[in-house]
């Protein structure tokens, strides 16, 4: 079959989508990804992927034009309860700047199906049958009908839903379940993190996407880190100069390569570096904020997996708890069995062309 993956023109859209688009190209079928921006870094999977987003369309400029229109929408969403208010306008407006293209390469290619992540809504304005495949702990389809709703095309139902949380954490009616499998792209890691340190570590990451106060976690973890027995490496920091002599710096890393030798993860919340900590098994430190980090943070404390905390109040205490309290560890263990025993991208490839018939039937 001839699969069009769709993803909005970020990393941690497009990068959750790969496994299960490299798995169908093992299993035999022509599989093209459709997106722009810095997401087109995926074309060294070996994926042929196009182009859909116009270089014009960029996602700040966007976002402060929604903010100064709708200032309560901007207000809530700054807070962290803004449920999908000043998300569905943001992503529908950029849904609509990737429908002609879309549309253009599916007349081009025809493709039989056609699988997006919940915020490519335009996936499913074209006239070809669509599957969501979920990318967080927000119910895919409500995500794709609320970025719809906001677009100038009409955006139909999609034939089924591939649920990619494990259901003890966040179980939506419908859909078929399929195992999280963390991708991140190519990468260089150093041979010292490669291996267990000998003490424990803790990873301290951030949003791939650019936004106001990106550094601040790490400022506040490096600051507390000299009272803390532990390794500590910070991907990606803004400044590499003063740190206490037990924090490292890296630049990018293939996250899930580097896990496995991690005992804690400090992070932003994002979907992917949520789903991807759960996977390994490893307790996180999810910091609450705009889009779906809030959510992501009630959920993984509320599971007991993990803890939650904002800059101004990471301590020694708190991250001495994330890498020695035995109930995080034993949480997020479970889910990590969870997920392991979740049908596995290379399961969903196998049976393809008998699933998508009978979710289109």
């Amino acid at each position: 079959m001839r699969v069009l993956v769709v993803a909005a023109p970020l990393l941690g859209h497009v990068f959750p989508l790969m496994p299960l688009a490299l798995a169908l190209r093992e299993a035999g079928h022509e599989v093209v990804v459709a997106t722009g921006g810095e997401a087109l870094r995926v074309r060294d999977s070996g994926l042929h992927v196009e182009e859909v987003v116009p270089a014009d369309v960029r996602f700040g400029p966007i976002a402060l034009r929604i903010m100064v229109t709708h200032p309560l929408v901007a207000k809530r969403e700054l807070r962290g309860s803004g449920r999908l208010d000043f998300v569905s306008r943001l992503f529908g407006t950029v849904g609509n700047a990737m429908t002609e293209p879309l549309q253009a390469l599916a007349r081009r290619w025809k493709p039989d199906v056609v699988v997006h992540e919940p915020l490519a809504a335009a996936g499913s304005a074209l006239n070809v049958p669509s599957i969501v495949h979920d990318v967080s702990l927000f119910d895919g389809l409500e995500l794709t009908a609320a970025v719809g709703a906001r677009m100038k095309a009409e955006v139909r139902s999609p034939a089924t839903v591939l649920r990619t949380a494990p259901p003890t954490l966040a179980e939506f009616p419908g859909g078929r379940l399929m195992r999280f499998v963390a991708y991140s792209g190519d990468g260089e890691v150093p041979a010292w993190l490669a291996e267990p340190s000998g003490r424990p570590r803790i990873l301290v990451s951030r949003s791939t996407a650019p936004g106001p106060g990106a550094g601040r976690m790490m400022a506040a973890v490096a600051k507390a880190a000299d009272r803390v027995d532990a390794e500590f490496v910070l991907v990606r920091p803004a400044r590499t100069e003063g740190l206490p002599d037990n924090v490292r710096t890296v630049g990018w890393v293939p996250i899930p390569r580097v896990l496995p030798f991690c005992d804690g993860i400090v992070h932003h919340g994002g979907a992917g570096t949520v789903l991807g900590a759960l996977a390994a098994g490893v307790p996180q430190l999810v910091e609450p904020g705009p889009g779906d980090r809030t959510v992501h943070a009630n959920a993984i404390t509320g599971r007991g997996a993990g803890l939650k905390a904002g800059p101004r109040e990471i301590t020694p205490e708190l991250l001495t708890r994330l890498i020695e309290d035995s109930k995080l560890q034993r949480a997020a263990g479970e889910l990590c069995e969870e997920i392991a025993e979740m049908p596995a991208p290379a399961d969903i490839a196998a049976q393809w062309e008998s699933l998508v018939s009978a979710e289109i039937e």
